[in-house]
């Protein structure tokens, strides 16, 4: 599913890196704890999350997520934003729940990172 789809789906708001929405994404993952996504992330994943701190950042791009959505409406700090776009990290924001935002890219198809759903 293209990530430009992923943000129809959410009705997503780029924060950055506009020219990247056409990227390829082959699961979903939602969580609040870094260190779940340090353990369980696999490639080619977009991550969904609350958190709007420079940790984030590091961390996806630790796991090679391939974007990262803030979910509930968050919009992250100007310098976190700078960090993404430096290393082509695109940002979106949604104005839906980690649930909920979890639950419409199931059933839209996007499989998750424990899932051989396709």
């Amino acid at each position: 599913m293209l990530l430009r789809e992923i943000a129809e789906i959410l009705q997503a708001q780029p924060l950055n890196c506009l020219s990247e929405l056409d990227i390829e994404i082959e699961a979903g993952f939602g969580a609040d704890l870094l260190s779940d996504v340090l353990m369980f992330a696999k490639e080619n994943f977009v991550l969904l999350t609350g958190l709007t701190n420079r940790q984030v950042i590091t961390t996806a791009d630790m796991v090679d997520a391939r974007a990262v959505i803030f979910v509930r409406g968050k919009v992250p700090p100007p310098d976190v934003i700078a960090e993404a776009y430096v290393k082509r990290l695109p940002l979106l924001t949604t104005k839906y729940t980690l649930y909920e935002a979890c639950g419409r890219l199931w059933s839209a198809g996007l499989a998750g990172m424990d899932s051989t759903r396709s």
